[in-house]
């Protein structure tokens, strides 16, 4: 649709984020992200971050919030990234960025994974597009 666009494993960026500090690019790098259009951050809050990346996120998230578009896909329910997150103070600034003005989807059903056009024949009762509960969108 010709908007920018970069993604983003979650368990990948901040393993990269480390790396380029100590490369020297870094402040660039950032510079980077907080101007695309639209990032994506998958598998978001697997593992608790380390200090220097929940600080790299809040940097990142701080740049964007309320002027680009941020998605974050996760499998661990909104209710646990405070914890994943990990310190108090840094966790609540990043959850308030990105929580507040949310607009969540839950999926329900079969992983999109396990659900393909060849399996999805064998049984036309399955659907193949995703589906969430409409009542989580407007939150």
């Amino acid at each position: 649709m010709g908007h920018g666009c970069r993604y983003f494993n979650a368990r990948k960026l901040f393993p990269t984020l480390r790396r380029i500090r100590v490369d020297g690019g870094y402040r660039r790098f950032v510079e980077r992200l907080g101007k695309t259009p639209v990032l994506i951050l998958d598998d978001f809050g697997l593992e608790v971050l380390e200090p220097e990346d929940r600080l790299s996120l809040f940097e990142i998230i701080e740049d964007r919030h309320g002027r680009l578009a941020t998605i974050i896909a996760s499998q661990v329910p909104v209710t646990l990234w405070f914890e994943r997150i990990g310190e108090p103070t840094v966790a609540d600034a990043i959850c308030d960025r990105l929580v507040h003005r949310a607009i969540r989807f839950d999926l329900k059903g079969e992983s999109r994974r396990k659900i393909t056009p060849q399996n999805a024949a064998l049984n036309p009762a399955t659907p193949i597009s995703p589906k969430f509960d409409e009542s989580q969108a407007a939150k």
